[in-house]
Formats: structure tokens, sequence, C-alpha cells
């Protein structure tokens, strides 16, 4: 991988603290004014200089942001200079499905179980039996699985939540199409394959309205997250993009179906990751996504990065 090695020890010391925060009410106390002077830093920082900085962090060089080459350089230039209104509604896990059942219909939609935008609400009367999924609507924070509610600590929960409604996903990322949205708490319900499993990611990067390549999630939630990337035909790409290869996997058959959705989903943007599901031959819509890993997750082999990004034209937004 291209990018600086990271140090174990310190990304440890971070994820502990961090885990603190997240579900220890005590925690959640003595580290909010931390946290909150930090973003206030974010905020009158020009955006440009964080994402300069963080892009040498996490990728190891600087970016050129005058003449970007690269997918990840163009992401980041992108997020500095394509913001539309409508990226507001699409980033929003709740009123997004709107959208998309105006476009494709409501039979690819995931059932939505609960939503509110009280943390006080997340109680286990209020929901339904398992198996779901908590998750805010406003951050890619990944969301909390249920599938026993007398296991789940509600009151922890509360406090994972009621953190999360606060946060501003746009000051630590320069994502713009965070910063207005309205936080709230949906709960959908958990798709699983028989075995109860979950199903594989697989995200659609969409160039110019059509489908580049093909990004796999293998275990998203256990302890080794695998990926391939494949072409549209279905064949896998020599490239690792932020982890390494997972298991081979068979073709979907009805990934025609599956491009035909992402790519009328795609149709009006430069750049975005149409991420859907497929469970018993059904295919069901996950989110949009308009810079993959908010465009800081080397690839292990440069010219990767560097082929996906000439494949990528913002030349209409430059002119």
């Amino acid at each position: 991988m291209y990018q600086n090695p990271k140090n174990k020890n310190s990304f440890k010391i971070r994820k502990f603290i961090s885990d603190i925060y997240r579900d220890s009410h005590i925690g959640y106390s003595i580290l909010r004014p931390f946290y909150k002077l930090y973003e206030l830093g974010l905020r009158v920082m020009p955006d440009e200089f964080i994402i300069k900085r963080s892009f040498k962090k996490h990728m190891g060089y600087d970016i050129d942001l005058d003449n970007p080459k690269t997918l990840n350089e163009k992401i980041n230039w992108l997020k500095l200079n394509n913001r539309r209104p409508i990226q507001t509604i699409l980033a929003d896990k709740y009123k997004v499905r709107e959208y998309v059942k105006n476009k494709i219909g409501d039979k690819y939609l995931i059932p939505l179980l609960f939503e509110t935008k009280n943390v006080k609400d997340i109680v286990p009367e209020n929901l339904p039996d398992p198996n779901f999924i908590i998750k805010a609507n406003h951050n890619s924070s990944g969301g909390l699985i249920v599938r026993d509610k007398s296991k789940v600590d509600w009151k922890k929960a509360q406090i994972r939540f009621k953190r999360l409604l606060r946060e501003n996903h746009y000051f630590s990322t320069i994502e713009w199409q965070y910063k207005d949205i309205e936080p709230r708490i949906i709960v959908e319900q958990l798709l699983t394959h028989d075995d109860g499993s979950i199903p594989e990611d697989i995200k659609f990067h969409c160039f110019n309205g059509k489908v580049s390549f093909i990004m796999v999630d293998f275990d998203r939630f256990g302890k080794l997250r695998t990926r391939n990337l494949y072409d549209s035909d279905w064949n896998l790409i020599p490239c690792n993009w932020g982890r390494p290869f997972g298991r081979e996997m068979e073709k979907p058959s009805n990934l025609d179906e599956m491009i035909a959705i992402a790519e009328k989903l795609a149709k009006e943007f430069v750049y975005i990751r149409v991420d859907l599901y497929l469970v018993k031959s059904q295919i069901y819509f996950g989110e949009l996504t308009f810079y993959h890993a908010s465009g800081f997750q080397a690839f292990y082999q440069k010219e990767c990065d560097e082929k996906f990004g000439d494949m990528l034209d913002i030349s209409t937004l430059k002119n």
C-alpha cells in the first residue's frame, strides 16, 4: 500500500478513547468539551487547508488540486467544487428514500420500521421484533445491529445515538452534503441470507453516469473485512482499494438489472457510488455516496488510483 503506514498503537489509543466517548455516559460527559473544541477548530479552518492536510496524512503525498489526476485527488477536488443542493437530500438516509421511490420504485427499498429525532424513543417497546438495524441518517457511522432486544444495553445505545445526533460529519471530512442534513435516527429491517449472515455490500462506482467498476465488500461487520473489484462483466480487477482481496463471488444472475438501477440513479452526477444488496434474488437499495472514503483511502497499487483517475472526467465542471 503506498500510503504512510499507520501507527498501530496510536490507532488503538484513538479507538479506545472513541469507544469510551461513544458508549459511556461518564466518558461522554468528560470528553465532549474536547470534541467540541476540536470541531470549533475545524469550523474556522478553510476547507482546502483541511483537505490538503488530511490527504497528506492518509495518502502520504501532497494533493494537486489544480491538476488532479488520481481518483482520490479527483474525489477531493469534487468535494470542493461540486456542491449541489440535491446532494444534501440524497446523502440523507431518510429523505433519499423518496427520491429512490420516484426514480426506480419502492420495491427496492429496505423496509423502514421506525424513525425519530429523540434518543429517548430508542427503547425496546417502540421497536419491532428483531432482526433490525438502528442508524443515524446524517453520517457514515454504520449502525447498531439488533438480533435479540434482551441483549442490548439500551442506555448505552441512547448515549451512542445522542452523540451521533450532535455531530456534524461535514466538519471532519469536508463533505458538504452532510452539513445541513437534519439529524434523526432510523430503524430498518436487517437484511440477511438464509443462514443469518449479512449480505455482501455491492457498490457501483459510477463515472459520468455509467458504471465504471463494482466493489464488493465481504463481512463488513466482521473482524476481517475484505473487498474485490470487478468490471461490469464481473471480471476481477487486480486492484486492492483499502482492503485485501476477498473470497471469489459468483456473478449475480441479475447483474444487468443492478447495473441499470445504478446508472439510473447516477445519471445526473459526475461521480457517485450506488450501494445495493442482493438477498434471495431481490435487489435492495442501500445508499448513495458522493465521495468514497472521503477520498482518503489508498489503493495498494498506486497505478490503480491513476488508472481509475484517468477514467473519471471532471472537465465539464472545471470549464
